[in-house]
């Protein structure tokens, strides 16, 4: 998708909220536009990432050597191993990470909750706070580790939850209990 606003339409509304059935859900995405969040994460949200690949490659690449060094029947094929489990470590401690914090953005406004996230497959959404049921701000124990947190805004949608990691910690509580007054005040039924 380009950087230029996309006009929401009633056959966009599961790409954009999860929920093509109701007359009133297309009735707010008509008037929803698709465009670019204007806010990106925090910028330790790349070391979050990086510590992510590393909690998850590195148990996989020693096993690798592990095996290669007792197993030696199977040699030829660990090392195939080894050298995928290290491209695996190097593209996502050096080049993933990088790539999310570029393409990572989020916004709320009084009217809906924009997105965008992913780096090989990006995923661009936006929800209108009629339909918002629950908003949570979550954090792992990586993400506690470096003062992050996800706000996760659940909508009437088959879709799915819209999760914003890599947000401040005291920032996604802010925007948690903001996004919880605005929709109690937000006329709609959320279903």
């Amino acid at each position: 998708m380009n950087e230029t606003a996309l006009q929401a339409t009633p056959s966009d509304s599961r790409v954009i909220s999860g929920h093509d059935s109701s007359q009133s859900a297309r009735s707010d995405l008509s008037a929803l536009s698709l465009r670019p969040p204007a806010h990106r994460v925090e910028r330790r949200a790349v070391g979050w990432w990086m510590l992510q690949s590393v909690v998850l490659s590195v148990p996989i690449l020693a096993a690798a050597i592990v095996a290669y060094v007792l197993w030696e029947a199977a040699r030829p094929w660990l090392v195939l191993a080894i050298v995928a489990a290290s491209l695996l470590l190097i593209v996502g401690v050096a080049v993933e990470p990088l790539m999310r914090y570029r393409v990572h953005r989020w916004e709320t406004t009084p009217e809906a909750v924009y997105a965008r996230s992913g780096w090989l497959v990006r995923e661009w959404r936006a929800a209108p706070l009629s339909r918002v049921q629950t908003v949570d701000a979550l954090r792992g124990p990586l993400e506690q580790l470096l003062g992050l947190s996800t706000l996760r805004v659940t909508t009437a949608s088959s879709y799915g939850a819209i999760d914003i990691g890599g947000l401040d910690q005291k920032t996604a509580a802010r925007l948690a209990e903001d996004l919880t007054e605005i929709t109690q005040q937000t006329p709609g039924d959320a279903t």
